[in-house]
């Protein structure tokens, strides 16, 4: 079995294709002067945009695992996601808060999807 590297850098692929499984790297927005609304809205887009790439799609995802850099962005962020995702077929999930890479940075996802 091969593996594909979709949009490989230097440092990192955003994502990789092993079997029947994709791997994307951590999503961040593009515009950090959103609100945590905002960054979300533009997370969960990349990661839309990354699985078609792969042959998946957000009704796949298998497990996410959500970065927000004040853990009272909680609520916000949930109502994006939950306007987001698939009923009935949401993946297991953690949400948890750290220190991120950009100040102005509020959320960061990873998910792993089936094809």
């Amino acid at each position: 079995m091969s593996v594909r590297h979709i949009d490989p850098g230097p440092r990192l692929s955003e994502a990789t294709v092993f079997g029947d499984r994709m791997y994307l790297s951590g999503m961040i927005p593009e515009d950090t002067s959103a609100d945590i609304a905002g960054q979300v809205k533009q997370t969960l887009a990349e990661i839309d945009s990354l699985l078609a790439k792969g042959g998946s799609d957000k009704s796949k995802i298998l497990s996410a695992v959500i970065w927000l850099s004040d853990i009272s962005d909680f609520a916000a962020m949930n109502a994006v996601w939950d306007a987001w995702v698939v009923a009935g077929q949401t993946p297991a999930r953690a949400t948890v808060e750290a220190k991120l890479t950009d100040p102005q940075m509020k959320v960061e996802i990873m998910v792993v999807a089936a094809i």
